[in-house]
């Protein structure tokens, strides 16, 4: 009795890794869909102003936050929260404000430089840099390295948080 309970649960757990690693491998594209087929994922309407643009001029919406470059207007302490702790940001990555000296990931000291090379708002580049790694990869790192799944893992109240930490705090 003990060893057929025994393999069952070696294959339960099996059975649980092969679905992380099919789930994980599925979702490392950069396309703007999920990995089950199901249409666009609901990221594309956040905004890094805690809201969908809705502004009558000419304003440019966008699976990056919104796309008017305006500075968001988050909770920066608890974005700082979210850094260094659930989200796990401190891990990887260098960032004066939160004290992390990670180094899998690029620094984050230098978000302005990179979103000027990206030719995007300040903004707008954080906000698609954590929702969609791979569209930008800094020089000297590869597609990969950072989870895609942080436009589904984090609120969008706490995402556009980090967005205004991440923002508040650039050189």
């Amino acid at each position: 009795m003990l060893k057929v309970l025994a393999v069952a649960l070696l294959g339960t757990i099996a059975g649980i890794a092969i679905m992380v690693l099919v789930i994980v491998l599925a979702g490392t594209h950069t396309g703007n869909t999920s990995s089950v087929g199901e249409g666009p994922l609901p990221i594309t309407t956040a905004s890094v102003g805690g809201s969908p643009s809705s502004s009558s001029g000419g304003s440019t919406g966008g699976s990056t936050g919104g796309g008017n470059g305006a500075k968001p207007t988050g909770n920066a302490n608890n974005g700082k929260t979210i850094f260094t702790g659930s989200a796990g940001c401190s891990a990887c990555h260098t960032f004066t404000a939160a004290g992390a000296t990670g180094t899998t990931g690029p620094n984050l000291d230098s978000l302005s430089a990179d979103a000027q090379k990206a030719g995007m708002p300040l903004a707008d580049f954080i906000h698609q840099s954590i929702v969609d790694p791979n569209a930008y990869i800094a020089p000297g790192y590869s597609q990969g390295i950072m989870p895609a799944t942080f436009g589904q893992s984090l609120s969008s109240s706490d995402l556009n948080d980090l967005v205004t930490f991440l923002y508040d705090n650039q050189k």
